[in-house]
């Protein structure tokens, strides 16, 4: 077996063992970067020497992907955008300052949808990502890039950030492991801002304790983010094999509804009965307002998006239009021709909800039906530990099939936005494949920084069912 098909905590033992060095690694997944990404198209920028300093230093760790929207000092942070195609940035984001203090190197930043705006990857202005399961699917959005390289074996593991879904639904349609961190867990200092209160770092890998180390290693209160929660650590690899015995399980009837694929239904609602096996309790329960979750994340995520992105204006950095006859036109001229159709699509909308006359009509009314999502999920975990749902109504699509038709696209996330709006950690694991051979993905949903819940579950839910063992790409 080559070293790049081990999971990250296999390539520790090897490393502690001294049967292997850090450059070897590196050295393994350079061959299969060459060997794959012609075909997958996973990374924007690929710091092969970089990796390979620093692998040379003592004590060097295992390496890693991140996601282009994520900043590390002195390598491109594109966010997949003609807006920062040269930017370089000056800093490191809190979570890369913890992958180099662990002396982590970096194999590379991956690709996305511009700005994380997106199911697929395919609104990225450099290139389409494509499933390694098949290569005529999508990877998933917007840690398209992420997912699939995990998957392919050209990462040991990688970093997303998941705005309504783009770590975990990436996740399933790859076959990987992806976690959504509750709010505030992992620090946002350094992430390119999509919408600031939905926007969450988390880990994609390939089995569920690779996902608990990587976990330890970003999460934990950074003083640079005001929105950083001052908790006690945890170490999430602890209690991993302590089971789910008397575990309360929640299934909502509302995701199991019209638009869930009927294989992705079944497949998921026979994880629920595995967990029966193992000694969970299983019932089932209801959150209604799940029902207004997608229209409310898409006000709140494109009123914030129109914020956030007012900054790239052609002007402090950033692209910039060469022809233009005043100031006005250079702002117009440089967003124009900078931005891609999707992200002037959500500007244009986030500007609407937000603008005099609409403001109560749309987002007011979106933030009372955020408040009211919170409400009844907090309800709900007054009774059950973790609710299990799919990750996605369905599995990977074509290529090129949705990236026309945007309230078709928008409907990947149904299972996912609700998660967001209420600022919960959720994991995607993989739980078999459909007929065609896709990976299925199960949704864990916990309580907030119940992480060691979710990834106790998905620990034993793994061991039970052996994806990685019985379905290889």
């Amino acid at each position: 077996m080559e070293l790049y098909e081990l999971t990250a905590h296999e390539l520790e033992e090897k490393l502690k063992n001294k049967e292997i060095t850090s450059l070897d690694i590196i050295n393994s997944c350079m061959k299969r970067i060459k060997e794959k990404e012609n075909d997958i198209q996973a990374f924007v920028t690929i710091t092969e020497k970089e990796a390979i300093e620093e692998a040379n230093k003592e004590n060097s760790f295992i390496p890693i992907g991140i996601k282009d929207n994520i900043n590390t000092k002195g390598i491109k942070t594109t966010c997949s955008s003609k807006m920062l195609e040269n930017f370089v940035s000056p800093y490191d984001a809190t979570v890369t300052e913890r992958i180099k203090e662990e002396k982590m190197p970096i194999l590379g930043k991956l690709n996305m949808d511009e700005f994380a705006m997106g199911a697929s990857t395919e609104y990225s202005y450099f290139k389409k990502t494509k499933n390694p399961w098949d290569l005529n699917k999508v990877p998933g959005g917007s840690s398209g890039g992420s997912a699939a390289a995990v998957a392919a074996n050209m990462v040991p593991w990688a970093l997303g950030s998941d705005t309504g879904g783009s770590i975990r639904q990436p996740a399933a349609f790859c076959g990987v492991v992806g976690l959504k961190p509750t709010y505030g867990l992992v620090s946002r200092y350094g992430l390119v801002a999509f919408a600031s209160s939905l926007d969450q770092i988390g880990p994609i890998t390939k089995d569920v304790t690779d996902c608990a180390t990587l976990l330890n290693i970003i999460s934990g209160y950074d003083q640079k983010d005001s929105t950083s929660a001052n908790i006690e650590k945890k170490d999430y690899k602890q209690g991993l094999e302590n089971g789910v015995k008397g575990l309360k399980i929640g299934i909502p009837k509302q995701y199991f509804g019209d638009g869930i694929n009927e294989e992705v239904k079944s497949k998921v609602l026979q994880m629920a009965k595995e967990y029966e096996k193992m000694g969970a309790i299983i019932e089932e329960c209801e959150i209604e307002a799940t029902e207004y979750a997608l229209a409310t994340y898409y006000i709140i995520a494109c009123a914030e998006a129109s914020s956030n992105l007012g900054r790239f204006d052609g002007i402090r950095y950033g692209y910039r239009a060469e022809k233009f006859n005043n100031l006005k036109e250079l702002y117009k001229n440089s967003r124009s021709e900078g931005f891609g159709d999707e992200v002037k699509r959500r500007i244009i909308l986030g500007t609407y909800v937000l603008s005099s006359g609409y403001y109560d009509a749309y987002y007011k009314k979106a933030q009372q039906v955020r408040t009211l999502v919170k409400q009844q999920f907090g309800k709900l975990f007054e009774k059950y530990d973790i609710l299990l749902t799919p990750t996605s109504p369905t599995t990977a699509f074509d290529l090129g099939t949705r990236s026309n038709n945007p309230l078709e696209m928008y409907l990947a996330d149904l299972c996912t936005v609700s998660i967001n709006i209420a600022g919960l950690p959720a994991i995607s694991l993989p739980c078999g494949v459909d007929e065609s051979g896709l990976p299925i993905g199960v949704q864990l949903i916990g309580n907030h920084f119940q992480e060691d819940v979710l990834l106790r579950a998905s620990y034993a839910l793994e061991k039970q069912i052996e994806f990685r063992k019985t379905y290889r790409i």
